[in-house]
């Protein structure tokens, strides 16, 4: 009876040691996977790692439906994380464009510079310089006000045209120069009726033949031509007898 006992007490330890040595084993390989319990609710809790293509994917989802603030989010993240991927580089040019179609223009304005410079053979060269030209185009005053950025419209459209004389963006390249420059000649026709209104008619005279020197093929080449025919029985001696427009203006 004695014997007995004792096996069957020697079986009980050696089936307890085996499944000691079974959960040991156990730990062992979810430790060694950085895994077990608080291993296992750690990776349950804590979201995924984004990636470069992940996090493109989402911004591109923004943008399509036209959430540019959400994916300007994205793209950021984008450049700032992987700024080595070749994802950053539209990630960068995607930036601006998310300015742009806010409305953001001179936020817009740095970032496609800058892309340009940063990537000068890009294949969205093209593109960059006309969404450049395309935010002084939105910038542009009346005529009544400051013309820089009508200027700066009309250079850049210009280096667009002299790169890329048969792209995509030629054509409406060319109808905003062309609305630029007579909105710089009716500046000019502006500045010249206000020196008709105070009779200083050689300033006027001046400035009329500027639009006819400079912009011949505008409309506002017909209204200097107009009014250029009125100062002819206008001399410089009868100008001068007229007292100066501070004089007249002043009490």
């Amino acid at each position: 009876m004695n014997k007995y006992i004792r096996v069957h007490a020697f079986l009980i330890c050696l089936v307890a040691a085996l499944a000691l040595q079974g959960c040991a084993g156990v730990n062992k390989a979810e430790n060694k996977k950085g895994q077990g319990f608080f291993g296992w609710f750690k990776s349950a809790v804590e979201p995924p790692k984004e990636d470069a293509t992940s996090l493109a994917s989402e911004a591109a989802e923004y943008y399509a439906k036209g959430r540019y603030l959400l994916a300007g989010e994205v793209y950021q993240k984008i450049k700032d994380r992987y700024p080595f991927s070749p994802l950053a580089t539209l990630a960068e040019l995607r930036l601006a464009d998310c300015k742009f179609h806010q409305d953001l223009f001179e936020e817009a304005i740095p970032l496609y510079v800058d892309f340009e410079k940063m990537h000068p053979t890009n294949e969205s060269i093209a593109y960059v310089i006309f969404q450049e030209g395309s935010c002084y185009y939105h910038l542009m005053c009346p005529p009544d006000r400051d013309q820089t950025s009508t200027r700066k419209m009309i250079e850049t459209y210009q280096r667009l045209l002299a790169r890329f004389p048969d792209s995509p963006y030629a054509y409406e390249a060319r109808k905003r120069i062309q609305k630029g420059l007579n909105t710089l000649a009716m500046h000019e026709i502006v500045v010249a009726r206000w020196y008709l209104r105070v009779k200083q008619y050689p300033q006027a005279k001046m400035r009329l033949q500027t639009v006819l020197d400079s912009y011949p093929d505008t409309n506002a080449a017909k209204i200097a031509h107009r009014l250029i025919k009125k100062l002819k029985g206008v001399s410089y001696a009868d100008a001068a007898k007229i007292k100066p427009w501070w004089e007249r203006v002043l009490p």
